[in-house]
Formats: C-alpha cells, sequence, structure tokens
C-alpha cells in the first residue's frame, strides 16, 4: 500500500509542511484600489484546491489567485503581522482559533462580510461586531492509533485522555511541541478543557512519566514516528499513538493504493480538540476587491465541498456535503474538547510557557 506523502501533508489544519504553490504575485494597481487583475492569497502549506475549481473562480470573477504558502501557521501569522503595513498579499488564510487573538489584537485584518455568510453554521461564528475573519474550516485535533499494532498485541486502544496515562499505554504515545505546532498546541489546549486551570499541569505529569515522546511538529510525528502511517510504516516508526486529527484516517484510505477496505488507523474520541479555521481581508490589501471577491468563494458551496478531500477538513456552511470516505472513516468527534478564544487569548502563553518547563526540561 503506497500513499502519496505530498497529498497526505494536507491532513494538517493550521501545520502545512509541503513546499510553496506558488510565488507571491504583485498586483498592479495602487493600495485598495481593487484595479489589479491578480488577487494574492496567504496561507499556511497545507491550502489546496482543486485546479478546475479554482479555475471556475477565476474565470468567473476575471481574477488570477497566486498563493504564498508561508510555513506553518504559527509562523505565517507571526509573519503577516510583522508585514501588515506593506502585506504580501490581499487575503489571510489558516488563522485558527488557538491563534485568532494574536491576529486580531495586531489589527491584522479589515472588515468585511462575504455574499453568503449567513449559511455559515453559528457554532463557528465568531467576531460577529466586526467581520474581520470568516470561518472557512473545521476539523478535529485527536489522538490516531495504529489498528494493527493494538490487535496484534491483544490490547484494547485508548478511547480518552485518562486512559492515556494507564501503564499499558506507557512509550505508546507520540506528540508535538505545543510551542510551534499547531495539533501539538490544540492537543494542550484540549487537556486544560478536560482537567481545567488547576489539573492540567497534573495530567502532563502523568502523561510524561508513562513516556510520551515530544517531536518538533506534525511530519515528524505522522510520518516518521507513528507506526500506523504509510509514511511511519516505511521509516519504522515505533509508537502506536499520534496527536492527529480525526480526518486522518480516511486520508489514509484515500491516498492508499489500492484502497483498503477499512481504515488501518483509528481515533481515540475522547482526546479530541475543536479546531476552527478563519480568513480575512489583511488590512492595507493592495487588492481589496478581488479579495473580497475571494473571499465570497471560499464559503461557496463549490469551495466548501471541494476541501474536504484536498485539506481533509470539514466544512463550515449549511447544505455543504462531505464525501462518503468523510462518514465512513473520519466522522467528526460528537463531544470535542473547547475553549473560547478569549479564554485561549489570555491563557495561551502561560499554558505553552508552562507545559514547555513542565514537558520539555
Amino acid at each position: 500500500m503506497s500513499i502519496n506523502a505530498k497529498r497526505l501533508t494536507a491532513v494538517v489544519v493550521g501545520l502545512g509542511l509541503a513546499g510553496t504553490l506558488a510565488a507571491c504575485g504583485s498586483s498592479d494597481g495602487g493600495q485598495g484600489s481593487g484595479d489589479s487583475k491578480t488577487v494574492t492569497l496567504v496561507s499556511h502549506d497545507s491550502w489546496a484546491v482543486s485546479k478546475d475549481v479554482i479555475a471556475a473562480f477565476e474565470k468567473q470573477s476575471g481574477y488570477k489567485v497566486d498563493v504564498l504558502k508561508d510555513g506553518d501557521a504559527g509562523q505565517a501569522v507571526n509573519k503577516a503581522i510583522l508585514t501588515k503595513g506593506n502585506p504580501q498579499g490581499d487575503v489571510f488564510f489558516g488563522v485558527d482559533n488557538t491563534l485568532l487573538s494574536r491576529a486580531l489584537d495586531n489589527g491584522l485584518f479589515q472588515p468585511y462580510e462575504p455574499k453568503g455568510s449567513d449559511t455559515i453554521k453559528a457554532e463557528y461564528r465568531v467576531d460577529q461586531d466586526k467581520h474581520r475573519v470568516t470561518p472557512i474550516d473545521t476539523g478535529d485535533i485527536c489522538v490516531n492509533y495504529d489498528k494493527k499494532y493494538f490487535a496484534d498485541h491483544d490490547l484494547e486502544p485508548p478511547k480518552s485522555f485518562d486512559d492515556l496515562v494507564e501503564p499499558q499505554y506507557k512509550n505508546l504515545l507520540v506528540t508535538e511541541n505545543a510551542s510551534s505546532s499547531s495539533p501539538g498546541l490544540g492537543f494542550l489546549l484540549g487537556t486544560a478543557a478536560k482537567y481545567g486551570d488547576d489539573g492540567w499541569e497534573t495530567y502532563w505529569k502523568k502523561l510524561k512519566a508513562n513516556g510520551v515522546k515530544v517531536v518538533d511538529g506534525w511530519e515528524q510525528a505522522y510520518n516518521e514516528e507513528f507506526s500506523g502511517s504509510a509514511g511511519g510504516k516505511k521509516a519504522k516508526g515505533d509508537r502506536p499513538l499520534v496527536v492527529s486529527y480525526a480526518s486522518s484516517p480516511p486520508a489514509e484510505v484515500v491516498f492508499a493504493d489500492p484502497r483498503p477496505s477499512t481504515a488501518p488507523t483509528g481515533v481515540a474520541e475522547g482526546t479530541c480538540f475543536r479546531q476552527v479555521e478563519y480568513a480575512g481581508l489583511l488590512a492595507n490589501a493592495e487588492n481589496s476587491k478581488g479579495g473580497k471577491a475571494l473571499l465570497d468563494f471560499l464559503i461557496s458551496k463549490k469551495f466548501q465541498e471541494d476541501m474536504p478531500l484536498n485539506m481533509f477538513v470539514y466544512p463550515v456552511t449549511e447544505g455543504a456535503q462531505v464525501p462518503p470516505e468523510f462518514v465512513k472513516y473520519g466522522p467528526q468527534a460528537k463531544d470535542p474538547q473547547t475553549v473560547d478564544p478569549a479564554k485561549i487569548a489570555d491563557h495561551r502563553d502561560q499554558w505553552v510557557k508552562s507545559w514547555t518547563s513542565l514537558v520539555l526540561k
């Protein structure tokens, strides 16, 4: 069984690790004029869209889309903030709920309410008084497990955060660095939501004592350390538990040749944290008119239904259908952990600092 590893990296919501898709195009019009026929999207590395879908937008709108991929989500957001006075593009895609306050507090976006915003599901809407960002997709950060490993060892896979600290799962889990990785941070936030301000550090002490391994990012964790992925098998990974996404199992099926009848990996549903990604019109965008048209497109049914098998995320609009592979192999968690964006804003830096001191030192 082989998987297109480059495409599989699109599983990462907010933590892209592929190469640049396209160079950033320069616009011809003046700042905010909207005269340019090129609109530039700045994104983390996991941006992906079907050629025919983006071509349909370009034909309908008259704008050519250039994409600048700028590293993982944290790196891309930080760079966008540093360059906000002279932005690299017109629209930024990929700031998630773990980083949203940083972007808004630094004035990264200007207000715009895209056409069709009324179709966005209520649970994903934020910033409704100013409309600086628009929800585009959602996904669940969860522990994945290698089905074969647990079958071979006659061991039930873990189902919850509590299970992960039990002796039978010692030295089995690999996770990402919460200070540098979006899924790593999401997993930390999930434990903070589950155990509260007074309990999450105690939980991580137990997890560390139980042999959790921390690596820099998702690519290393999933495609090198995890024994259940196609990449991990090739790399002889020896960790049968990994922090990844609920959409990772359908990705393993979709990119396998031949396709298996069942996914080789599963999801521990009691370990999931709900992530939402947003896009916004950059402050000082050179082509604001084109940027607005692109934001309209990102919440259109055509794009929303194209996302799942390209970026392995769920749509956020009413009526957008998901492919059968998602329904069968990667359903959304029924009761994921969530943290209010305002609380994330207030506590994120201290949580990460405490986690780093506790787990990495």
